[in-house]
């Protein structure tokens, strides 16, 4: 009995079965114990090891999509765009414009969430078994240059065609030279109805030239990206940081003035007839 069980056992780990081979006897236990059918026994077991390699396909993703921090979109205050709902960003987040090849275009003003928002999105698709790469324009830029200095352009390009998903934050804080400005025509220009694109910028489009440098490069760039794309308008009141920074303010001035009258005796009020 002891050698079947190491056998079977021998045999779990060794075709990667893990989450089978760690609960292969203590389920068997249970099983016999309440009169579990073979069936429903290896249904559990099967069970376990699928959501073990599901959990562990989306942690791989996200470490592959690089998103430089933790933003939750539930975390993400709709209320303060007017404008926005929060079944788009749902929407958004179920990924469905990916099959189709379709881009999301972020504007808005400097604290206003656009990070948040790509950063949060590209999280949901990693959850969702989507294939996510997540960059600063000018992070891509660098790279794009050192691949076209050693010649291997091409070779990059199409190692990021292996995302579904390229987001590119902050493309408005870029200051291309030509030739940097060319590379980064060239990828937009490859992933056009082909993958996914994510852009989010300070700049509406009348000023991409600054991106761009000339007025048909800038037009070819937009056409491609605004040909099937999503725009979202973030156009809040005042920057999330500053609002931020005012209430911990108000709070901060609220508690201190607790703190001043904390003790002091409430006086007393005398009433005649």
């Amino acid at each position: 009995m002891q050698a079947s069980t190491d056998m079977i056992l021998d045999l779990l780990k060794g075709i990667g079965l893990k989450a089978m081979y760690e609960n292969y006897q203590p389920l068997a236990e249970e099983a016999e114990r309440d009169g579990i059918t073979h069936i429903d026994y290896l249904k559990q077991l099967l069970q376990l090891e699928f959501e073990r390699r599901h959990q562990a396909r989306i942690d791989r993703l996200q470490k592959q999509a690089l998103i430089p921090r933790d933003k939750l979109l539930r975390d993400f205050e709709v209320s303060r765009v007017p404008g926005l709902s929060r079944s788009v960003l749902n929407r958004l987040a179920e990924g469905e414009f990916i099959d189709r090849c379709e881009n999301i275009l972020i504007f808005g003003n400097p604290g206003t969430g656009k990070t948040h928002l790509g950063i949060a999105l590209s999280r949901e698709w990693c959850l969702r078994g989507r294939k996510v790469l997540y960059k600063t324009a000018a992070e891509l830029v660098q790279e794009l240059m050192v691949a076209k200095q050693a010649l291997a352009l091409n070779n990059l390009i199409k190692k990021l065609d292996g995302f579904e998903v390229l987001v590119i934050d902050d493309i408005s804080y870029t200051l291309c030279d030509r030739q940097e400005a060319d590379a980064l025509f060239v990828l937009l220009s490859k992933r056009y109805e082909q993958r996914s694109i994510v852009v989010t910028s300070n700049l509406v489009f009348s000023q991409w030239n600054q991106i761009f440098k000339d007025e048909m490069t800038t037009a070819a760039a937009i056409d491609r990206l605004v040909h099937h794309a999503t725009i979202l308008e973030l156009n809040a009141p005042e920057s999330y940081r500053v609002a931020q920074a005012k209430e911990t303010k108000r709070v901060s001035e609220q508690t201190k003035n607790k703190d001043l009258y904390e003790g002091v005796p409430t006086p007393k009020v005398m009433v005649t007839t």
